[in-house]
């Protein structure tokens, strides 16, 4: 489940003539390896459709295509981005969100069908073309100027470059034109690319906005959701735990107090035993508020907050955060209820003996988090569970959530929120 954050339509810098250079010469490379990618990229596609029944090696070969189309897209984004010196943000791998088998395959049929990697790759393929155009038009831009020159080396009639003879006299004015008519062919080219690769590749305003109101819009859910699940989650703990051990202890002490008087020592245990259960419902009305705030979050940060997690968790868990710095509350909230879940789900259905949980800040602004576990695996998100309300929690903090639990285990889980969200 990925979430992507829109930001502002980028706007390219002005146009250097070093910048044009530098286009020409990127023209120039695509001009001699675009023709061998594209054709490349055919053979596979043929060669995938007609050996699709052949022992699924055909299928490997259309699995490999779309690596290789998405490798490609990817390779035109930065390409665009790294010579026009605007903020593109880099083609990204659509995953489905969903583990295992199948969720592989949904991510790979949404990559295939992904419309940003289609038109990294249409421009890929005109800037193919026009590079093939620049070569053959500094081919005749060399051409030219030796023709222009050609009256010093011959004293009769001269070639000319289309079969035809041309005068001595007139030879250096054809020559200049040449190279004039092919220099401006170059240059109208590059900057005929600029154009077409800002409008191809970087999204307009009105994509940035409604792929911006589309984020929200699924934030917005994913919260509602996480709300509605926490919420259940809430009254099933009182409903289950507090509430029937709170009348437990009202009924003791009723029998308590019938029996003040004529059994003082039945009265006694039945009041020791009503002190008994309401020190057990404070821990878990204790443990309930720590499901909902964990205040020594706020207090002391993420590192401090997991480490009393750890300590209370049933199984052993092997801590391993970096941190420098703090992200804001929201991402390192996401994180700690994440991992919280994580671990209560290791101890109680995964029958795992041990966990391991490690936390990093990586580089773009990014909380990360894994969390491991020696468990049966088959952990799966089921609607109103736990892990659907991580999923929720992780999407409404603008996160991606991933799980991975086959059956015989181990178990991972892995979350990505930005530190701003």
């Amino acid at each position: 489940m990925t979430t992507q954050t829109a930001t502002p339509t980028p706007t390219p810098t002005a146009k250097p003539p070093l910048r044009v250079i530098t286009t020409i010469l990127h023209l120039a490379a695509l001009g001699v390896i675009g023709s061998a990618v594209l054709a490349t990229l055919s053979g596979l596609l043929g060669a995938g459709i007609g050996l699709l029944f052949a022992f699924g090696v055909g299928l490997i070969l259309l699995v490999g295509l779309v690596y290789a189309l998405f490798g490609i897209g990817w390779f035109e984004v930065a390409r665009v981005g790294g010579l026009y010196r605007v903020d593109i943000a880099p083609l990204r791998w659509r995953g489905s969100g969903h583990p295992g088998f199948g969720g592989w395959l949904r991510s790979l049929a949404r990559q295939s069908i992904d419309g940003r990697m289609w038109r990294a790759l249409a421009n890929f393929a005109i800037a193919g073309v026009f590079g093939t155009i620049v070569l053959r038009l500094a081919w005749g831009l060399v051409s030219s100027a030796i023709f222009a020159f050609s009256p010093l080396m011959s004293d009769g009639p001269v070639d000319g470059m289309f079969g035809n003879s041309v005068a001595p006299a007139w030879a250096p004015l054809v020559g200049i034109l040449g190279v004039l008519a092919c220099a401006m062919g170059v240059l109208g080219l590059a900057l005929l690319h600029r154009t077409i690769s800002l409008a191809i590749v970087v999204r307009s305003r009105e994509a940035e906005l409604t792929e911006r109101v589309r984020t929200t819009t699924a934030q917005r859910e994913g919260a509602v959701r996480a709300a509605d699940v926490e919420r259940t989650r809430i009254e099933r703990d009182l409903h289950d735990g507090v509430q029937p051990r709170l009348v437990s202890v009202g009924m003791t002490l009723g029998l308590a107090q019938q029996k003040i008087d004529d059994d003082p020592e039945t009265a006694k245990a039945l009041i020791s035993e009503a002190h008994t259960s309401t020190k057990a419902a404070i821990t878990e009305l204790r443990q309930l508020a720590r499901g909902i705030h964990a205040s020594v979050l706020d207090d002391r940060g993420l590192d401090a907050a997991l480490s009393a997690l750890a300590g209370r968790s049933h199984i052993p868990v092997h801590l391993d955060v970096r941190m420098e710095g703090r992200c804001s509350r929201e991402a390192e909230a996401a994180v700690y209820f994440s991992i919280a879940e994580s671990l209560t789900n290791a101890a109680k259905h995964s029958r795992a003996s041990e966990a391991r949980v490690i936390v990093r800040i990586r580089e773009g602004g990014t909380l990360w988090a894994r969390v491991e576990d020696n468990g049966i695996g088959g952990a799966q998100v089921q609607p109103g569970g736990g892990l659907d309300g991580i999923a929720n929690r992780i999407l409404a903090a603008g996160g991606t959530f991933r799980l991975d639990s086959p059956q015989g285990g181990p178990t991972s889980l892995e979350v990505n929120v930005p530190c701003a969200s």
